[in-house]
């Protein structure tokens, strides 16, 4: 063999394992994927809010008159008896100081009354000599008239002027008295503080009592001092009779009715079983952290459970609610298996679309159609669409198009068609 054949043979030789090695490098590879198994198991469908414990009827303790409140030693907490627990006490708040002009008004507000007093007394002492004159002047009437030297006419008169005089004495003696009342007041406006503490004996206060039995919630003013009538002193509820308030988006408040089943969870202790008494008929529009004015519902709910599994809850707590929309045993696959099949005109929507979009992120809609999976048989995948029914914010019900054991590609990739060899990952 000459040597340009054997260069051909080497040359061509080493081009066939090339090419081997190059076709056993690219030949098609199973595209790894992870795999989830349609199972029959419970699908709990929940409308999940934060809400608020609340004391179901909360009484605000008012001051019923203004006056100096004495400090309330009451605090949160501490238990009451309905009208028999007293709270708070009020006593007659002190006069205000008088400043420079005051004072002067004041005194000769006094000096007037003083001089009207006087005039008063001196009016009374005339009408004292009137009534002693005409009282003296009967007596010789009377004389006069037994012995025959006056007419009866001269004694009427004279009994007149009597009775005028004792009248104008009465009206007299009352006008003093009424002077003399005017001058104690004018003169009381001037008493200092000190003496007015001083005069005072027993506190004169009046007592607020517990409305309703229960614990103080909440003490809203502590320190002595003058306050006007209606001031707030202290809220008052009974910490049984409990109610959680949560506020729904107004979209998912119609979906739910009075005697709904629903859980709180997150409150610190076991998961306590509730149920919707109700939706109030007046929503509230409110802006979210992310700018976004919402329409807000509030809806109350009532705890079931016996209250020894809740006592540690108290008014004003947090909580975690789970309002159930639905919850049954169904057939199931984690939502991630579902994607939006070829629409007819070439335009495949694979890959995690369906829960990426439609599904992980508005679970509020359960389209019966429109949905695909890809089954895994004998190590291939096959397209196959499915009916869907309730899903929640992880998992979906499948109605039609899967037998439970089933099992199809988790998360599907672009990588994936029918007939496509796959491993699981």
């Amino acid at each position: 063999m000459d040597v340009k054949r054997r260069r051909t043979l080497i040359w061509g030789g080493l081009v066939l394992v090339l090419a081997a090695g190059l076709g056993y490098a690219l030949r098609p590879q199973p595209v790894p994927v992870d795999l989830a198994v349609a199972e029959r198991g419970r699908l709990t469908v929940t409308i999940d809010e934060e809400g608020e414990t609340r004391v179901r009827d909360v009484y605000t303790l008012d001051a019923p008159l203004a006056g100096h409140l004495q400090r309330i030693d009451a605090e949160a907490g501490d238990p009451v008896e309905a009208n028999v627990t007293e709270l708070a006490r009020i006593a007659p708040a002190p006069p205000d100081f008088l400043d420079v002009r005051s004072e002067a008004e004041q005194r000769s507000v006094i000096a007037v009354a003083e001089a009207a007093h006087d005039l008063a007394r001196a009016e009374r002492e005339r009408t004292e000599a009137d009534l002693t004159f005409a009282a003296s002047e009967l007596e010789r009437a009377r004389r006069l008239r037994r012995a025959g030297n006056i007419a009866q006419r001269g004694l009427d008169d004279a009994e007149h002027l009597h009775r005028v005089a004792r009248a104008a004495l009465a009206s007299t003696r009352a006008a003093l008295a009424m002077r003399e009342h005017e001058l104690a007041k004018a003169r009381s406006r001037l008493l200092s503080r000190v003496e007015i503490a001083s005069a005072s004996e027993a506190c004169e206060c009046l007592p607020v009592t517990a409305p309703v039995s229960g614990v103080v919630l909440r003490v809203l003013r502590e320190s002595a001092g003058v306050i006007p009538a209606g001031t707030p002193l202290l809220e008052v509820g009974d910490p049984t009779a409990l109610e959680i308030i949560v506020d729904l988006l107004s979209e998912d408040a119609v979906r739910i009715a009075p005697g709904q089943r629903a859980r709180i969870v997150g409150w610190g202790g076991p998961a306590l079983e509730a149920l919707v008494r109700r939706i109030e008929p007046l929503g509230r529009t409110r802006v979210s952290a992310l700018g976004i004015e919402e329409q807000r519902v509030d809806v109350r709910l009532d705890l079931t459970g016996p209250p020894a599994g809740w006592a540690r809850l108290g008014h004003g707590y947090r909580v975690d609610v789970q309002v159930i929309l639905f919850d049954e045993t169904v057939l199931k696959l984690p939502l991630g298996a579902l994607f939006r099949p070829d629409d007819g005109a070439g335009n495949d929507v694979v890959g995690n679309d369906a829960a990426d979009k439609d599904t992980a992120e508005d679970t509020r809609v359960a389209p019966e159609n429109g949905w695909a999976v890809f089954v895994v048989e004998d190590g291939e995948v096959h397209q196959r669409r499915v009916t869907v029914g309730e899903r929640s914010s992880l998992e979906v019900e499948i109605r039609e198009g899967l037998t439970p054991g089933e099992r199809v590609v988790l998360y599907p990739s672009d990588r994936l068609g029918d007939g496509v060899r796959v491993t699981a990952r």
